[in-house]
């Protein structure tokens, strides 16, 4: 088992120190455990190092996970499908990665039967890499202004991922390209970066990075 209390000590001092580097507020950027894979231990030892945030990719995890730990905020980070919706609505405290209208009803359906209002974040392919989910840029508006018609789904900001093996400056334009739509549509979260490149990120107007490895170690994608 890896030092997990001295990692996510270290990565949560990393992120506070890129924030400050970059002439921002430390406390802007929260750091989100990402915990998909790991057994509830790993999440044990996060916890009572401080971490609050955790991000499951597969629903059913998720939800027992947070029945293990209700208190902590639990973040859906994973491409979501429909048929999953009813698992985790009003268990977890953000769904990152809302990709097409249908999806989203879903949620604003199963959102209204809970008797919640669900935070969301659109995902956008900011790279148009075609094994990426998210919608196009060009997408982005019409599907805001669907959902922000919705009466128990809450889109709080955007979400992306960089290309893996990109330079740094390449991945600071793809984040850039995201802080920029944030602010268009005055929207508020950007949930982007990774163990690799969540420096950049911060740079770039991050309010939550993702960081799994750099904490639990390298993960072991079992069968799904």
């Amino acid at each position: 088992m890896p030092d997990i209390k001295r990692n996510y000590l270290e990565t949560l001092e990393k992120v506070r120190e890129a924030a400050a580097k970059c002439g921002r507020d430390p406390g802007e950027v929260r750091l989100i455990a990402v915990s998909k894979t790991k057994p509830i231990e790993y999440v044990r030892e996060a916890a009572e190092a401080g971490a609050v945030d955790f991000g499951e990719n597969r629903p059913q995890e998720l939800v027992l996970k947070q029945a293990e730990y209700p208190d902590l905020r639990w973040h859906q980070i994973g491409t979501l499908q429909r048929n999953k919706v009813r698992h985790i609505v009003g268990k977890c405290a953000l769904i990152h990665s809302v990709d097409s209208l249908p999806l989203a009803l879903e949620i604003d359906k199963r959102a209204k039967a809970a008797g919640v209002v669900q935070d969301v974040l659109i995902q956008v392919n900011i790279t148009g890499e075609e094994t990426k989910s998210g919608v196009s840029p060009d997408e982005l508006e019409g599907l805001l202004c669907e959902i922000k018609a919705m009466e128990n789904v809450n889109p709080t900001g955007l979400m992306t991922i960089s290309v893996a093996g990109s330079t740094p400056d390449e991945n600071r334009a793809v984040f850039g390209r995201l802080k920029e739509l944030v602010d268009r549509f005055g929207l508020k979260e950007l949930s982007m970066g990774m163990t690799h490149d969540y420096v950049e990120a911060i740079e770039c107007g991050a309010t939550m990075v993702r960081v799994g490895t750099a904490i639990f170690g390298a993960r072991d994608y079992g069968p799904k």
